[in-house]
């Protein structure tokens, strides 16, 4: 096979000096494979089967566990701390929970590139992963709908729940006004002004998806904010 460009998004020891990995790769969707040796203490292959770096690799195998062969660095990791290194750990996860073992999603794997690139910029974090989501939903074909259950137009003044089973918007609180929903229907999950809602609606919709057992990463987010919301609360003395 043709080496296909691949990021890690899990990795975890198996045996003595092997590693299972989860990938997603643009040709391929998720693919699941033993890393052999990659634990090995001075293995080349160690130090560039890495998160959030971008990979070329081949692997060979008939079953869903693949063995990974060539393994290519195509560039560096991208360098995140704080949040937007929760933010990564959030979409590496959130990917492993829903996409299917080798299902084709290239726009998914192009979304996925271009949200690490903007994970080191504050200010581009939360559209880069409202993108992310919309183009996950619509691989999986769980997209909003954003019409009434009937296919008719939202009322502007109403205030609308997502309904999961038909992927449309029935009335009910507190919801999201009928005109904002329109708004995202039409401007895209990618509006900056939009971000709020969109999150709120991308949560309703991947939940299904991702089952009653929570995301790690959301509860390490969390965290992060009720310690910073303390550490705001302190004196300034305390603080210094």
């Amino acid at each position: 096979m043709q080496p296909q460009p691949a990021y890690l998004l899990h990795k975890r020891p198996y045996r003595e000096t092997s590693a299972l990995v989860e990938l997603v790769t643009l040709e391929h969707g998720r693919v699941r494979a033993v890393a052999q040796g990659v634990q090995r203490p001075g293995s080349r292959s160690r130090g560039r089967l890495q998160p959030f770096a971008p990979l070329h690799l081949t692997w060979i195998g008939d079953t869903e566990l693949k063995r990974l062969r060539l393994m290519e660095s195509r560039g560096g990791a991208a360098l995140l701390v704080g949040e937007g290194l929760l933010c990564g750990l959030y979409a590496n996860e959130l990917l492993t929970r829903t996409l299917p073992v080798e299902f084709p999603v290239p726009d998914v794997f192009a979304f996925y590139a271009a949200l690490l690139d903007a994970l080191p910029r504050p200010e581009g974090r939360a559209v880069a992963l409202r993108r992310l989501e919309a183009a996950l939903l619509e691989a999986l074909d769980a997209l909003p709908r954003f019409t009434a259950p009937d296919g008719s137009d939202l009322d502007p003044q109403r205030r609308y729940v997502l309904d999961t089973a038909t992927r449309a918007f029935v009335p009910g609180e507190p919801g999201l006004d009928g005109r904002t929903l329109r708004l995202l229907a039409t401007n895209g999950w990618g509006d900056p002004g939009l971000a709020g809602p969109a999150k709120v609606i991308a949560r309703a919709a991947l939940a299904p998806l991702l089952g009653a057992r929570p995301l790690r990463s959301r509860e390490l987010m969390r965290e992060l904010a009720m310690r910073r919301r303390s550490r705001l609360a302190e004196p300034p003395e305390v603080r210094a």
